[in-house]
C-alpha cells in the first residue's frame, strides 16, 4: 500500500489544491491545518507523522498576513520558522520528504531580471525574514524540496482575484492599483500539480515554482476585468498611494527554469491560468 501524502494548512487555498489533486491523482491523503493541528507543538506534530507514516509532508502552513508579521514577528518565527524544524526532525524519523512553501519575499525586489534560485536573498521585511528562516529550518530534513511560489489565488480563501472580481461586482466605476510592483501570478491548482509531479521526481532542493510569465498588479487587475467583460476604469498608482505597515518587494519576477527542467515541461501562463479559474463556477 501506498504510503500518504500529509499536508498542513489544509483548509487554506494551496492546501486544498494539494488535497484535490492528490486525489484526482488517486494518492491517499490527509490534511490538518490549525483546528486539528499546532504546528508549533513539537509533540503533536511527531506524534502526528509517526503514527501517519506519510512519505511525503507539504507544509502549506504559515502566518502569511504580511503587515501583521511587522508587528508579531515573534508568532511568525514560530509558525513560519521554528514549526518547520519541528516538521523536518519528524519527517527524518520516519523517512518522509519534507515539501516547504517559502516565498518571492526572500528577495529585496531590487532586482531587474527574474531571480534565480542561486541569487543573494535579502528580505526586506518580517514576513519575508520569517520564510526564509522557514527555508533554512526545513533543511534539517535528510529529504527536504523547497518551492518558492508568489501572487496565489484559488478556491476557498481571499486573494487579489476575488477582491478585484467583487469590486466590479459591486458597480465600482473606477479602480486604483499599484502599478510599480512586478510578480508572478500563480494559479494554486497549477502549482498544486507541479508540487505532486516533482514528488513524484523525487526533485530535491530548492525550486521557483509560479505560472509562466509575469505582470504588475495594475496589469493584473485589467486581465481580471477584460476577462469578466467589465469597462470599469483601473487606475495606475504607485505603491505610495497605498503606504502599509509591511514593504512589499517592486520586482519579484521569480526564474522557473529549474522547475520546468524538473517538470519536462513548461508551466501554463499566468493569462491562462486566470481564464480557468474565472471560468470555474466554484471560483465566486
Amino acid at each position: 500500500m501506498l504510503r500518504p501524502l500529509f499536508v498542513t494548512g489544509a483548509h487554506g487555498q494551496l492546501g486544498r489544491a494539494i488535497l484535490v489533486e492528490a486525489k484526482r491523482r488517486g494518492l491517499p491523503a490527509s490534511g490538518r491545518d490549525v483546528d486539528t493541528l499546532d504546528i508549533t507543538d513539537e509533540t503533536a506534530v511527531r506524534r502526528w507523522i509517526v503514527d501517519g507514516q506519510p512519505a511525503a509532508v507539504v507544509n502549506c502552513a504559515a502566518f502569511t498576513a504580511v503587515d501583521d508579521c511587522e508587528a508579531n514577528e515573534i508568532e511568525a518565527v514560530a509558525v513560519n520558522a521554528t514549526a518547520v524544524g519541528h516538521l523536518a526532525h519528524a519527517c527524518n524519523t520516519v523517512g518522509a520528504t519534507l515539501v516547504q512553501i517559502s516565498t518571492d519575499y526572500v528577495f529585496d525586489g531590487a532586482g531587474s531580471r527574474p531571480y534565480r534560485e542561486d541569487d543573494p536573498v535579502a528580505p526586506a521585511g518580517a514576513y519575508g525574514r520569517t520564510k526564509l528562516e522557514g527555508e533554512r529550518a526545513a533543511r534539517n530534513a535528510a529529504e527536504v524540496l523547497i518551492l518558492r511560489t508568489a501572487w496565489l489565488y484559488g478556491r476557498g480563501g481571499e486573494h487579489f482575484v476575488s477582491a478585484i472580481r467583487r469590486q466590479i461586482d459591486n458597480g465600482n466605476p473606477r479602480l486604483r492599483v499599484v502599478a510599480d510592483q512586478h510578480g508572478c501570478p500563480t494559479f494554486c491548482d497549477d502549482l498544486a500539480a507541479a508540487c505532486l509531479d516533482l514528488v513524484d521526481r523525487q526533485a530535491r532542493g530548492l525550486v521557483h515554482a509560479v505560472n509562466h510569465g509575469a505582470t504588475t498588479w495594475h496589469g493584473f487587475a485589467v486581465e481580471i476585468a477584460r476577462r469578466l467583460g467589465s469597462e470599469v476604469e483601473i487606475e495606475p498608482v504607485t505603491t505610495e498611494a497605498f503606504p502599509r505597515p509591511a514593504p512589499r518587494p517592486a520586482y519579484s519576477v521569480l526564474d522557473i527554469s529549474r522547475l520546468e527542467t524538473f517538470l519536462g515541461r513548461t508551466m501554463p501562463t499566468w493569462q491562462d491560468a486566470l481564464t480557468r479559474y474565472l471560468e470555474d463556477p466554484c471560483a465566486r
